[in-house]
């Protein structure tokens, strides 16, 4: 993982939950991860990762993720046994 991605991670865990994330970086953080990603209708992403599974929402028009989706994200990751550093 760059740095540029360890900081990504890092944000996704930071407490209070962070809502300025873009989500392109999320996206490039689940490819350095190894992640399987394919478009679904619409908006829809689907990631697959260490065996688990989630289908997210690229937000638009903003480019940033709500706090909402980052819970998500920090839940699926954890799911798929990626370890917080």
């Amino acid at each position: 993982m760059n740095k540029k991605q360890q900081k990504i991670f890092d944000l996704i865990f930071k407490n209070p939950v962070q809502s300025n994330i873009k989500w392109s970086n999320i996206e490039s953080l689940f490819k350095n991860l190894g992640a399987e990603i394919s478009e679904g209708n619409g908006s829809r992403v689907r990631i697959a990762l260490n065996n688990s599974r989630a289908v997210f929402h690229r937000p638009h028009p903003e480019r940033e993720t709500d706090k909402g989706t980052l819970m998500s994200v920090r839940k699926f990751l954890i799911e798929a046994g990626v370890k917080i550093k």
